[in-house]
């Protein structure tokens, strides 16, 4: 694969609404993907999140005619009585070219978008192994929140 520039220095990266034809190129990069293989998976996420709803998003990012980078959000009101908030709940960036900018640019078109919809806040869940993301979304400012999850295997 080529190697894709900074964002600064690649003009040519364009985010846009998620298109069915990506999903395929998403499901090469996406860890879980990787893991699961699972088509249907992605499906399914398009037909929720891929439409012109205004509260959900489905964003990619193209570097010439290549998919590099996926973002998908929504605007939540239910949880716990908390105010409506942005949720992030899927971002994945090609591997080879993580430090490129790309997952910078695609949750700042999130929060644009969570800011339009009237929103203040935005939330993520992730897992505590996961220590690439929750070092992204600390270097994106956010921290953790009023809320604690709790589980129990049954």
């Amino acid at each position: 694969m080529n190697e894709i520039p900074t964002t600064e220095a690649c003009p040519k990266l364009h985010i846009r609404g998620a298109a069915e034809t990506d999903l395929a190129a998403i499901m090469t990069f996406d860890e879980r993907s990787n893991k699961d293989a699972n088509p249907r998976y992605w499906q399914e996420m398009f037909a929720r999140y891929g439409n012109d709803e205004n509260k959900q998003l489905f964003l990619v990012c193209e570097a010439g005619n290549e998919i590099v980078g996926f973002i998908i959000g929504e605007v939540r009101d239910w949880e716990f009585g908390s105010h409506p908030c942005g949720w992030v709940f899927a971002l994945g960036v090609r591997p080879d070219i993580r430090l490129s900018s790309i997952a910078t640019r695609l949750y700042s078109e999130m929060c644009k978008f969570f800011q339009q919809a009237g929103v203040t806040t935005v939330r993520t869940m992730l897992a505590r192994q996961d220590i690439d993301s929750l070092s992204f979304f600390r270097s994106q400012g956010m921290m953790a929140g009023p809320y604690v999850e709790l589980e129990q295997d049954i």
